[in-house]
């Protein structure tokens, strides 16, 4: 990849991490589960968080096809501490949201939607 486009996915996940103060941390992951571009705090890896989003996405794209469920487009994951959101971003990418557990879901789906049309448009 291009260094102009890592500085327009890094400027795409610092535009969305500003833009809700519910977002803790954000990356975009291929779906080979390498880092592509990330805005993750001190004491999280990139390889992991990268191979944990790739294989969440495939168990997913899996499951939603064994129950006929159609294309995956997200996975939501819910827990004690809050969220993790997982959204497909184009041309075998995807967006990992951490949020927090008073996260306002409405507006954080917003921002990642439109988040991923403009990933999705850097990766064409």
């Amino acid at each position: 990849m291009s260094n102009n486009r890592a500085e327009q996915l890094n400027q795409i996940l610092e535009k969305l991490k500003t833009s809700s103060s519910d977002i803790e941390a954000c990356a975009v992951v291929s779906e080979d589960g390498l880092m592509i571009a990330s805005l993750l705090p001190e004491g999280f890896e990139d390889e992991q968080v990268a191979a944990m989003s790739a294989t969440m996405m495939s168990m997913g794209t899996r499951t939603t096809q064994e129950l006929n469920r159609g294309t995956l487009r997200q996975l939501f994951i819910k827990g004690d501490n809050g969220y993790a959101i997982g959204m497909y971003a184009g041309p075998n990418a995807v967006l990992l949201a951490l949020a927090g557990k008073g996260a306002k879901l409405g507006l954080l789906f917003l921002d990642l939607s439109r988040a991923v049309e403009k990933i999705n448009i850097v990766l064409e």
